[in-house]
């Protein structure tokens, strides 16, 4: 049976259209037809003029709903993650696992390999935020984590993992080039983050081979007019860059240019916590953002659609890209090639909303999913 949802607004590439329906079927899009020549024999679903745009993608998140899988990383959280993320529309993530001791680590690798075998299937992996960083732009990772990487042990973390490591934030003018070389060569998206590294560093390994950015502005060194400094490498060299769209972490003036510089190579993550007392994180939520117990900022409170809502009410992006920044540039970072566009033979993850930026529905392998339980 093909099911064609219709009486919508559809966000896709950059465009939003009318007077369109989407044809479903198996977990697919079979087609895009104007409203007027839908198949008879479809089964038809009336989206009452919502905005109809692609699954939401977030490639960097700790914990949801009490459970902080960043520093207590169990199969229990990722289930929650999911839960959480497919009732706002987010149907593709990484986990995350923030600095840590190597058995915290090396429990997270084990519990998504345990996980990812009965997963609804928006858990896409993990991100680990370290511990490879730059001691002097540490955030909230504890200096006592902190470390250079070795070959030896990242060959242990990677044949471990069995593919389940999908990402790497790092700080690359610390780390030995066979370190880096190999993350890159098994495959590891590398991404520069809580790094110190000059302008002429980051020159030399963006795009060669470190192909994206962690949260632009928050943890690194800022720009002088004398010194530079990383940032304008980074709007230089136009890697794939995230931030967080929260107006805390960033302001929405500095998300304007930052804009203005990367275009299509910014893209939204959440980088979202939850509160949490176990482990080495103690996240505290204040009313807007979360703190670690020292007062440091730590990990944001949005959704993804609060940061693309963001995007078009205070940054000036309109919406269908703010979607974009959403879905189709971090499907692109991630070589997912079936996700982030709504078009024929791509797969059937959508989310629905109305012009308040509130949802009614979340599509997930063509499911229209409602009061998840």
């Amino acid at each position: 049976m093909i099911t064609a949802l219709h009486n919508l607004q559809l966000i896709t590439d950059g465009t939003i259209s009318n007077g369109k329906a989407v044809l479903i079927s198996n977990g697919s899009i079979t087609a895009i037809v104007d409203e007027n020549a839908i198949p008879a024999d479809c089964k038809k679903t009336d989206l009452k003029n919502a905005f109809l745009a692609p699954g939401l993608i977030d490639l960097q998140l700790y914990g949801s709903g009490g459970k902080n899988f960043g520093g207590v990383p169990e199969p229990s959280a990722l289930a929650q993650m999911e839960h959480d993320l497919l009732n706002e529309g987010t149907t593709g993530f990484f986990a995350t696992i923030a600095t840590n001791t190597n058995e915290v680590v090396e429990k997270g690798i084990e519990a998504a390999k345990a996980y990812r075998e009965k997963c609804k299937g928006n858990f896409w992996g993990l991100h680990l935020e370290g511990p490879y960083l730059n001691v002097e732009k540490k955030g909230a990772h504890p200096a006592k984590f902190i470390k250079k990487g070795t070959l030896a042990e990242v060959e242990r973390w990677i044949g471990m993992a069995d593919g389940v490591v999908k990402m790497m934030t790092i700080a690359p003018e610390l780390q030995d080039q066979e370190v880096i070389d190999y993350l890159h060569d098994h495959g590891i998206i590398l991404s520069s983050g809580h790094s110190n590294a000059t302008y002429q560093q980051g020159k030399s390994f963006l795009n060669n081979p470190v192909e994206a950015v962690t949260h632009l502005y928050n943890a690194m060194p800022q720009m002088h007019h004398r010194e530079p400094g990383y940032i304008p490498a980074i709007f230089e060299e136009r890697p794939f860059t995230s931030i967080v769209n929260d107006g805390i972490h960033v302001d929405f003036a500095m998300v304007r240019l930052a804009k203005r510089e990367l275009g299509d190579k910014l893209f939204l993550i959440t980088d979202r916590v939850t509160e949490s007392k176990e482990g080495a994180y103690h996240h505290h939520f204040t009313g807007d953002r979360y703190v670690m117990p020292d007062g440091t900022l730590s990990g944001s409170c949005l959704t993804m659609l609060k940061a693309v809502e963001n995007c078009v009410e205070h940054v000036g992006i309109n919406l269908a890209e703010a979607i974009n920044m959403a879905s189709l540039y971090p499907a692109q970072l991630v070589k997912m090639t079936k996700k982030g566009r709504i078009a024929p033979g791509y797969d059937a993850d959508m989310v629905i909303f109305n012009e308040d930026f509130k949802i009614s529905g979340t599509l997930f392998k063509g499911d229209f999913l409602t009061n998840l339980t």
